[in-house]
């Protein structure tokens, strides 16, 4: 009998990688029969053009990445397609710790509640424009990424043009933390853990959580060559089986610190397990001395946690159109939706018996809290998936909605 092929996935030292890295080190892709191999890689851009090239057959990768590489806003030859998302949240606005202090001066409350934050941002904009002060400025660590678009999306509810009145700028994560405390950045928005690391090195201060922005929102998702998922479908579905397994383990409460013993490793996030059980435990430090317990700032289960919603997909590329990163047509946004693949998902975890949706697409913000639903094989809990500034993304009405927020 032939041996299976080997399954190279790149990924980043990031917290929302773990499912990958516990997949590997805890057997559950043995166990499904995958020859996993890891490769760490230190930007976006090298991740992209490992899987263009053919080095990886797939990566952990910002959510709207495929989709941006589909409808050809980077330059990327290989269809990809996104068949399992690696968790729901785990993305942090932190700003430097003299804008922290004028933005307690302006009314916010260190809670991470991002109304407050983002009006208190508001008010020092507006002040700073007055006194003619040169922009706040805040950086991504990639322009395609869930980062740039939430924290435009935040900017934008709380009446801060994201295009004017601030500048936002691309750069690597490894420098962001120097530019804040030195001065030369104002904010930014990252993936875990770097805003815990920029806290603990007292060189920024966390003020919401992309979770309090948009809940239940995916994150990072499993990018993969669309030709090789077709050629070799069965790998791909023990891979997806041995991820969702993972998930669940990572998910255990009584794995958190083994977890994060495994991830603070050199070959992976390289840094002390301190520094990554703040998001896994939900006991985040936002500022010195100052502790917010929050109960979801990475969930690798529940909520449906892994699955492709091809509404997330779809809101995705409203951002990419309002941020006029490209044209809407018809096509596009087709492409944008197929881009995830929930059938994909659901053939590889039948054999598992889980709980499956029924649905490729829902309603997104319209579940203020936890709700039962029937799903295939069971029940499911969904939500909240409510956004912050309370509007709902209707997938049936996508031009209603690029026309409701072009109208501000």
């Amino acid at each position: 009998m032939p041996s299976r092929p080997e399954i190279v996935l790149g990924f980043l030292p990031l917290l929302d990688s773990a499912i990958l890295i516990a997949a590997l080190e805890k057997g559950f892709a043995g166990d499904e029969g995958v020859k996993l191999t890891l490769v760490r890689e230190n930007s976006w851009e090298k991740i992209r053009e490992g899987v263009a090239t053919g080095r990886f057959q797939g990566a952990h990768m910002p959510a709207p990445m495929p989709i941006a590489c589909n409808i050809a806003l980077v330059p990327m030859e290989v269809p990809l397609v996104a068949p399992m998302a690696l968790g729901l949240g785990g993305n942090a606005i932190t700003v430097s710790a003299s804008l922290y202090r004028r933005m307690l001066d302006a009314g916010m409350t260190p809670d991470l509640d991002p109304r407050r934050a983002g009006d208190a941002l508001k008010t020092v904009v507006d002040g700073r424009g007055q006194a003619r002060e040169p922009r706040l400025r805040f950086a991504v660590a990639h322009r395609l990424s869930c980062c740039h678009y939430e924290l435009k999306y935040w900017l934008a509810a709380c009446g801060i043009d994201p295009m004017v009145d601030v500048e936002i700028v691309a750069l690597p994560a490894g420098l962001i933390g120097d530019a804040l405390e030195q001065g030369n950045l104002d904010g930014c928005c990252l993936a875990e853990p770097w805003n815990s690391r920029f806290v603990a090195r007292d060189q920024g201060r966390i003020v919401t959580l992309k979770s309090a922005l948009w809940a239940s929102s995916p994150g990072k998702v499993l990018g993969m060559s669309q030709r090789w998922s077709e050629d070799n479908r069965r790998e791909l579905e023990g891979l997806l089986r041995a991820l969702y397994r993972a998930a669940q383990w990572c998910a255990n409460t009584e794995n958190i610190e083994e977890l994060a013993g495994i991830l603070a490793a050199p070959q992976y996030l390289a840094l002390g397990g301190e520094l990554l059980l703040p998001a896994l435990t939900g006991l985040l430090p936002v500022a010195p001395h100052k502790v917010v317990e929050v109960g979801d700032v990475l969930l690798f289960e529940g909520r449906a946690a892994t699955f492709p919603w091809q509404s997330h997909a779809l809101w995705f590329y409203s951002q990419m159109v309002r941020w006029a990163d490209c044209r809407h047509t018809l096509l596009s946004m087709a492409v944008a939706r197929d881009s995830y693949r929930p059938d994909i998902y659901r053939q590889a975890l039948k054999p598992v018996f889980a709980p499956l949706p029924g649905a490729n697409l829902k309603v997104e913000g319209a579940l203020a809290s936890p709700q039962y639903v029937g799903v295939y094989r069971g029940r499911l809990v969904l939500g909240p998936d409510g956004f912050f500034d309370g509007k709902t993304f209707d997938p049936d009405r996508f031009d209603d909605y690029l026309a409701a927020q072009a109208a501000g």
